[in-house]
């Protein structure tokens, strides 16, 4: 069994609301006067859960509470959740920046962190002295630095800029120089804050390249936060979800974003489950019916979600309520997506893979699947039509919408910077005609 090299004990860290420090000199000297008679923190006992959109209910709030895990050696933690869950602050606590208000945390060996662009770098000195200044003050002796200047510098593809001052450089040039540094530090904990996503796609790769490197053939062990789920996907063997301060889910990666999808696309979800029978803006001779759609993604085999991912398999429930007593014979139908500003994405079109269907019960259900969800992240509304021999027989124009998250389309931690036209289908409507 591998070993534990970071154990987080009951973590909890609390602010004190519109006040620099602990607060006024009357609570110092309440703590202090607990403090002496050997009783606890008395505003330890108060304090509001960390939801920024809600309105403050106490001068105090639990930025984390009572958070608990272990890493073992050589695992790539992943941590995510929204903005303002307690992640950075989890990082800052664990790289010893800032020290929790509770818990204690066990650690094996040497951390080095990376949690803000350009952390560590003084603007004055070129980016060769800055190497040696962020190396001293991530650990490195000056002969380690000099032993592995050559290729920090090589690493972080800035050599035109090696010896001119850092004020010079561009945010994401700075993050390259801080990131390699940390890089070849190989220490045995690595804290990564979102700096990647400064970084152009051929260092995110790099990065994404480097650290694996360093969980599996050093065996070092690796603290990722991103908002990229595809650099999830890719580099973390676990993931932690924070909520409003708290863990809300500890395990698996695949499922941990379906959690974290989960918790934030409850608006989505609501729309694409929503009743269509109730739309009334519809034209078709209305014999058959499109009553309801349904979405969902498959992060792993046996595991289908409404959060929906680039690259991901996905599949397409739709269901269909028949108005009339009579069979309807010969029925196909295609569902097209529309990104926000209404052009044209791809379609999925029965009749082009040779699938027609008769309509014969009351209601009917009609699944399609792709194999890889050819969209970027962003939200996307959806059109429906069914046609008989060429007549319109229901069509609904923008029926719902449905968000899509960034994913890993390519299988190395990127999604496609366009959609490629040659694998699209496209169709046109005119006059209410489905032309081929």
């Amino acid at each position: 069994m591998s070993e534990t090299i970071l154990k987080v004990d009951n973590i909890s860290k609390q602010y004190r609301l519109g006040t620099v420090g602990t607060g006024t000199i009357s609570h110092d000297l309440n703590r202090w006067w607990h403090t002496i008679r050997g009783k606890e923190d008395p505003y330890l006992k108060i304090g509001a859960v960390n939801d920024r959109s809600a309105a403050a209910s106490s001068e105090y709030v639990w930025a984390l509470q009572d958070i608990n895990f272990e890493v073992k050696r050589g695992e790539v933690l992943g941590i995510i959740g929204k903005n303002g869950a307690g992640k950075s602050t989890l990082l800052k606590i664990l790289s010893r920046v800032t020290s929790p208000t509770t818990g204690k945390i066990q650690t094996r060996g040497k951390i080095a962190s990376l949690l803000e662009v350009g952390t560590g770098m003084h603007p004055e000195l070129t980016g060769r002295e800055n190497i040696f200044l962020n190396g001293a003050i991530l650990g490195m002796t000056k002969t380690e630095i000099f032993s592995k200047i050559d290729d920090i510098v090589e690493f972080s593809g800035c050599q035109m800029y090696i010896d001119t001052p850092v004020k010079r450089y561009s945010s994401g040039m700075r993050v390259r120089l801080g990131f390699a540094v940390a890089a070849f530090l190989e220490p045995e904990i690595m804290v990564v804050d979102e700096v990647l996503a400064v970084g152009d796609a051929e260092f995110q790769k790099k990065a994404i390249g480097k650290m694996k490197n360093i969980s599996e053939g050093g065996g070092k062990t690796v603290l990722f936060v991103s908002h990229n789920m595809a650099s999830i996907q890719v580099l973390c063997t676990r993931l932690v979800v924070l909520d409003n301060g708290q863990v809300i889910f500890d395990g698996d990666v695949a499922k941990g974003i379906q959690e974290y999808l989960l918790k934030n696309n409850n608006r989505d979800i609501e729309i694409n489950n929503s009743d269509l029978l109730t739309i009334e803006k519809r034209t078709g001779s209305g014999e058959v019916l499109f009553s309801r759609v349904e979405f969902y993604s498959y992060f792993k085999k046996g595991i289908r979600t409404d959060a929906l991912m680039t690259g991901n398999k996905f599949q397409i429930d739709v269901y269909l309520k028949k108005k009339i007593s009579d069979s309807l014979m010969g029925f196909a139908m295609s569902i097209g997506f529309y990104n926000m500003d209404g052009s044209f994405m791809f379609a999925c079109r029965s009749d082009t893979v040779g699938f027609k269907m008769d309509v014969d019960d009351e209601t009917a259900q009609v699944s399609i699947f792709i194999d890889k969800l050819p969209l970027i992240e962003g939200e996307y509304s959806y059109t429906l039509i069914s046609y008989q021999s060429g007549n319109v027989v229901d069509w609904i124009k923008n029926a719902g919408v449905v968000r899509i998250e960034e994913g890993d389309f390519y299988g190395f931690g990127k999604v496609p910077a366009k959609l490629l036209k040659g694998v699209l289908i496209e169709y046109n409507y005119e006059h209410g005609e489905v032309k081929d």
